[in-house]
Parts: C-alpha cells; structure tokens; sequence
C-alpha cells in the first residue's frame, strides 16, 4: 500500500479538477471525468438482454433491478457491479490472480509471489467445476453482463484505472468463483498469525513463544504449540521470511482483507415488542474508498432478494428476501496449516523430508509480467502438504526451512449453489438446511425468520492427528498432518435458543473440549460480552438494535480495574506507584484515579477514555517493547499485527499471566514484575498524553486522538480525520493498533437491520458509498448516514419502490 499522503479533504466540487490534474489531463479537452460516470436515467440498449430492464437507484445510489427474467436480472447485476466498482473488480482479480504488478509495477512482487504460491485458481476452478449447471449459468450470464460494461466504456474507464495504464481482460464465469475463493481466502485470520509467530521467533526463544499466542484468557498457553518448535534453530532458516511477512501486510492494507471483523445477533419473538423476530449485522472493514460490500436489491418473477453483495460475485451474500433474513461473521476458524519443510537444493531441483527420506518437490513454473520491466519466470516448488509460500527463494533455500500452506480441497464442494439457495429460502428451516452445505468458507450465519431465529458454523475444518494447528508444525515426520475432516454434523449450530436471542462477534464460540477443532484463533471477548448484555436486557426493536450497532462501552475497562483491585495487586500496585520518581509518581497517582473512576464507555468526546487508551497504549510498550523493539523492528511489527488479528498478548498480560517473563524490563539490573511496569504504564499514559493532547488533562478528548480517515486506495484521504469513538472491543468498533498509534483501522463497513414486526422490515446503510469513481455523487455520500447512524429503507412490496428509490429509472433494452 503507497504510504498514506498528506492530503487533506478534497472539496467535493473538486473532485473532477483534482482527478485530472493528477493525471496531467488538465489540457485536454477530449477527456470529460464524468463521461466515465454511466447514466442513471434515459434508454441504453445492450446486447445480452432478453428483454427491458429497469435500474433505479436510492438517495445514496443503492441499485433496484427489475426484470421479467432471472437471467436478465443477473446478466443487468454484471453490468451494475461494473458501473460502480470496476477498479475494485479489476485489482481484486488481479490480487487474487497474483498478477497486481501487471497493473502497479514491481512494488506489488512480494504479494504476486505469495498469491501465486497459494494459487486460489486451483482451488476456484475445483468449486466452479462441482457447481450445477444451474449455477455455472447464473456466472456465465452475470460475466456477460459484466463484459457489457467493459465493452461499452472501454476508452472510458474511471480515472483510478485510466491511470495505471492496464486494459481490463473480459470477465470469466470462473473469475467470480475466484473472487469467493479470494473472500474466503480474507477470512484466515490464523496464517498471518502462524507467519508473524515465526517474524517473533527471530528475536524471542521458542519457550516465550506461548506467552506471545495465547488462545484465550480462560485457556492454558498454547506451550504444546511451541514446543513443536524446540531444538529447531529458526533464527536466519527461513528464507523469504521477511518477504512474507511484507506481503501479510500489504495484503491488509488492500481494504479487502480485514473482513474477518464483524458481528450478527438475532432477537427471538419473545424478545421483540412487536413479538416478531429481529436480525442485525454489521461487517468491518478498513476506511477505504470503495469499502468491499455493495447493497443491492434484485425483482425477478422467481427471485427477490436485497442485502449485501461483493462486486464480481452474482450472490447476495447476505440480507433478506421477504420471509427470511441472514448474515455472516467470521468464525475465525483454523482451517489451513504451516508446515515447515527440511528442504535442500540439488541443481535446479528441490527435495524435501519425509519420515528420514528425501524426496522431489513438485515443480510448477509462474511468470510474472511487471508493468514497465522485463517479464521474469520463477518457479514455485510444492510438497505433500501444499505449495512453498517462500518458492520465490529458491536460489537461497539450499539449508533451511520451507513454508509449505496447507488447504482444505474443494472438489465435489456445493457451496456456491448453497449460497444460492440460502438467499431463496423461505423459512429458517430451509436456511438452515443451506447453510450445512457451505464447506469453502467458514463463517457464523446467522438467519431468521418472523417466527423463529438460528445460527450455524460453516466450513470444512482438519483432523489433526496431533496439536492445534496455532504455530506452525515440523512437516517431516507425519505427527502433525491431517487425518481427513471433522463431520459436519459436528459444525456449532443452534435454533430458537431459550435466552431468546443469539449472535457471534467473532468470539470463540465452542465450550471447552468440543468433539472437533474449530479454532484457537478468536477474536477478543469483549464484543460478545456487550452484545450479551444489551442483547439479554428487555424488549427490543429497530431503535434498541441500532443502538447497539452504535454502542461505544467496552467491558475491558472494568476487567482492568477487577486487576488492579485484587488482593494480590492493590497493595504491590500502590507501592510500586510510590516508589516511582516524584514527577512520574504524581502521574502515576492521577492516571490510576482516572482509571478506577472510568464507566468504560469510550465517547469521543471523554477525557477518562482517552487516559484508558494511552494506558493501554504505553503498558503495550513497557511489557514487550524492551525484548522485541525498537518499533521498527519486525518483531515488533509482527507483535502489533497479531493483536489485531485475534485475542493479543498484551490483553492476556493486563487481565492476568503474572508469571510471565515478559514482566521484567531486560535493559535494567533488577528484576521487575507486573505492579513495577503497571505503574510506569501508567505514568507513561500521562506522560504521552501531555505530549500529543497538551497539559490540561480535563480537556482531554479521546476523539482527539482517535480519529477516521476514508482513504482511496493510493493511499490519499478523501475525508476526514473525523473525531472517533470505541475502540476494538466496542460493538461500534473503530480498532486501533496497539503498540503503534491510535489511527482507525477497522470500522463498521456495513450495517443492516431487519425487523419482521415492520411493514418494510429491510433498514441499511452503507459507510463510505456505492460507487468506486472519485466522480461519481455515491462515491462518498454514504459516509455522512454513517456518522449520523441514519439507514436506507429497502422495501420488498412494489407499491413502496417510489417513496424509496423515485421514479427516475435506467431502461436497458436488447442491443441488436
């Protein structure tokens, strides 16, 4: 990702002038931005259709199609998908193809290599082909649709793609199977994890290895996982690691892959005032412009649906049809595994061990076209376990360790036709027989109907034969491979549970010592925990549930006071305080005051919630970063990014872990402990907020130094910074890197609510807008609803299209 600028807003009537000047386009006359911008109103014909379509789009540009056909409603969802998103379209099938230095140059390499190693096209070719012929044709007609689009505007693309110079390919039925794949792909949460654990074992021993990857706050440390690696000397072994860890990063910063946020609950009948079921979801994703999800609503004669859908996939991934309502989280799910490979070079070849033998690698051979250099040809080496992600350093791999991925398969995989059928079911019976047949993504789906709610796990999930598949395993010896796959019948489900309602934020959601190994990577406990307390108080409606979608409180904050308060804290705690420098033991003495006092609600506007963040900030600091610093370095940097992936080492040290080593500061003589560096942190907590927010602490504001910023995706702002509130831990989450700053990198991307007692039960809304061309009027004009919490009405009863979309129309007729 280029490296944000330092643009301030760009006034909105600016934005045509900005593009073209940008573009060195400011002379020609010829060009005309909003030519790239297609028509919303008026007759175009196009060849493809059966017959006439009509388009109409609400107040922040979310399209209506209405066709006589279903065929023609998909092949019109092609063209709509590439009228508003074909930059986005375009890049994400070049990221998932590996091919995103044909379009950006030798920048994007170390993603090209990695994406080519994970080859998605072999695992979407293997999904497209089990489909029915009945689905092969609905993608067959939606890339038809989508080639319509290219065809049409081909010397008018937008602005963003003009510029790189590429020439859009026409799409392929199987390229949006690559695009699911490449979703799926985003929800892993746990092999970025697996590749920063072995950044962290360049710097740390194995045996601290646990202390930095813990599973959960109730659960023992993974030490099992770590001594996988005892007696392997990993330090400077593995090559291409850095590259690796590089591309992980470059990949999240591709306003694709933080998808693997998000949170859903459903409100039984007996808790809703209106005595009918309600649903609410919301997916998190990064500030970008455009964010990844794009509402839709489709009437054909045997299909309606509205909701959620992804530009280049012809589904509605989620939303609501007239009887039934459903949305996905992430599970977070372990369903892939690192093995590292003993490999060694001969000539040209590679062979690798298994059980004491030496045996060849597979070869297959990648060329990459970078935009202006020479073509280069690399060969990515694969063994039992799956493709080399470290191939691209074959010269180097003579002694050392390979990264080998491993992957469910897809063959015989229904689950593009179960999403399908997902989308018509008519009750949550029938939605739940679909969802069992989901295999190639794994994610929480939550469905209801007006009667009764229910949720169910996705996913095809490994047998170990031995360990947890959390850090990466010896591939040599065959203890840690898979032993086929957990019986579905074991998948986490549940129906019209008792407590009347249910919902998933992507916590861990298995007791202890379930039948399969669902995870070890979940996401923090917080989120579920509000959820659990809004969601079990009272009666609820529309109102109740979009004040939980813009819920700021967090539970941490009184788990931290529970720790400072216990007995065998408060008096060592006070002591350290005491013992500190005057200057830094006055600090000290107000940061804990605050602390205590705070309600945990993290309001922009809140000088105690601003001292909480710079607390949690500062301690991130004082526990690791004398071991793992300087914050440049990858250990660090490895550090941050697995706090924001799934539940981190710094919260498992705050609420608990006194024996750890990590409390104890190596650059000094002594021997500290957890009360000694709880007092630096938070004298540091003032300390840093003196310098960043100034010295009248009562005018202290956390918006002040939490803030949103939409950007594009060179990097540039296109709004904002904007006060913000929450934090990772809120149901309004708005994450933050700990140990980094206090910038906003996940937010709520999309939100929505049904409520079945309504006469129109669809509400949502849409955080940045529908349109990816910067001259567009939906570019960014869902970004203002957002900060106000105001949501889009999508009806499903005709006579209500008018009041909800007017009566301007786009009518695309047959072409001849």
């Amino acid at each position: 990702m280029a490296s944000p600028a330092s643009i301030s807003l760009i006034p909105r009537l600016g934005v045509a002038a900005a593009v073209a000047s940008v573009l060195g386009l400011s002379g020609c006359q010829t060009w005309n931005a909003q030519d790239t911008v297609p028509p919303t109103s008026g007759v175009q014909p196009l060849k493809g259709l059966a017959q006439n379509v009509s388009v109409r789009r609400n107040a922040t540009g979310m399209p209506l199609i209405e066709s006589n056909s279903f065929h023609d409603a998909l092949f019109t969802l092609g063209y709509v998908h590439a009228s508003d998103r074909i930059t986005q379209m375009v890049t994400l099938r070049l990221l998932a193809q590996g091919r995103l230095a044909e379009m950006s140059g030798a920048e994007r390499l170390d993603v090209d290599r990695y994406m080519r190693a994970v080859n998605l096209k072999k695992n979407a070719d293997e999904l497209y082909k089990a489909s029915s012929p009945r689905l092969k044709r609905f993608f067959e007609v939606y890339a038809r649709g989508v080639n319509a689009y290219l065809f049409r505007y081909r010397d008018k693309f937008p602005s963003d793609l003009a510029a790189t110079g590429y020439k859009p390919e026409y799409w392929k039925p199987e390229d949006s199977a690559l695009m699911f794949c490449l979703l799926n792909f985003s929800q892993s949460a746990n092999l970025p994890e697996e590749i920063a654990s072995l950044v962290l074992a360049q710097t740390v021993t194995n045996d601290k290895l646990a202390w930095l990857s813990p599973s959960y706050p109730d659960e023992q440390l993974p030490v099992a996982e770590a001594d996988k690696l005892q007696g392997l000397r990993l330090n400077g072994q593995i090559p291409g690691l850095n590259e690796l860890s590089k591309a992980t990063g470059q990949l999240a910063g591709l306003n694709l892959l933080g998808a693997a946020s998000s949170s859903n609950w459903a409100i039984a009948p007996q808790r809703s005032r209106s005595g009918k079921s309600l649903l609410a979801s919301d997916s998190h994703g990064p500030l970008g412009m455009p964010g990844l999800w794009s509402p839709v609503q489709i009437r054909a004669p045997k299909y309606q649906a509205a909701g959620v859908s992804v530009a280049g996939i012809p589904m509605i991934l989620a939303g609501f049809n007239g009887k039934v309502a459903w949305s996905m989280t992430s599970v977070l799910g372990d369903n892939q595994d690192l093995f590292l490979e003993k490999i060694r070079r001969q000539g040209n070849s590679l062979s690798y061990e298994v059980n004491g033998k030496w045996q060849p690698a597979i070869v297959r051979n990648e060329t990459y076209f970078i935009k202006g250099q020479r073509p280069i040809r690399e060969a990515v080496f694969e063994t039992r376990h799956g493709p080399l992600l470290n191939s691209a350093q074959g010269p180097a791999m003579a002694n050392g360790f390979g990264l080998a991925l491993q992957t469910p398969s897809f063959t015989d995989d229904k689950t593009l036709d179960a999403f399908f059928d997902l989308s018509r079911a008519q009750n949550v019976e029938k939605a739940s027989d679909a969802s069992r047949e989901i295999r190639a993504m794994a994610v929480n789906l939550v469905f209801a109907d007006a009667s009764h709610i229910g949720w169910q796990v996705t996913g095809r999930y490994p047998n170990r034969r031995e360990g947890e598949g959390l850090l990466p395993s010896p591939g040599w010896d065959g203890r840690y491979d898979w032993d086929g796959y957990a019986d579905p019948m074991l998948h986490p489900y549940d129906q019209d549970p008792a407590q009347g309602w249910l919902g998933t934020a992507n916590q861990r959601v298995i007791p202890h010592g379930y039948g399969m190994q669902l995870s070890n990577s979940w996401g923090a406990p917080e989120r579920g925990e509000r959820m659990a307390e809004l969601a079990g108080a009272g009666k609820h409606d529309t109102r109740s549930l979009t004040a939980m979608q813009y819920d700021q409180s967090t539970t941490f904050a009184a788990k931290l006071k529970r720790v400072f308060e216990a007995p065998g804290m408060t008096q060592p705690l006070k002591q350290a305080i005491e013992a500190l420098p005057v200057a830094d033991r006055a600090k000290a003495r107000e940061a804990y005051t605050r602390l205590m006092a705070f309600d945990g609600r993290l309001n922009p506007t809140s000088a105690d919630a601003a001292i909480y963040a710079l607390f949690l900030q500062e301690s991130m600091k004082q526990i690791f970063l004398d071991e793992l610093g300087p914050d440049s370095s990858p250990a660090w940097q490895a550090l941050v990014a697995n706090g924001q992936l799934s539940y981190s080492a710094q919260a498992d040290h705050l609420l608990g872990r006194e024996d750890s080593p990590f409390w104890d500061d190596v650059r000094t003589p002594q021997k500290e402990d957890k009360a000694v560096i709880l007092a630096r942190s938070l004298a540091a907590a003032i300390s840093a907020g003196d310098s960043q927010l100034g010295g009248d602490h009562k005018a202290w504001q956390w918006g002040q130094l939490h803030r949103y910023a939409w950007k594009n995706s060179n990097g540039q702002i296109v709004r904002g910074p904007l006060p913000a509130g929450g934090d990772a831990t809120t149901l309004n989450t708005a994450a933050f890197a700990w140990g980094q700053d206090f910038n906003t990198t996940l937010a709520p991307a999309l939100r929505f609510i049904v409520d079945f007692g309504q006469p129109e039960p669809l509400m949502i809304q849409d955080g940045a807008g529908q349109s990816g061309n910067p001259v567009s009027p939906h570019y960014a004009n869902g970004i203002d609803p957002w900060i106000k919490g105001q949501y889009q009405s999508l009806p499903l009863q005709s006579q209500n299209f008018d009041r909800a979309y007017g009566k301007t129309r786009l009518t695309l007729v047959p072409g001849k």
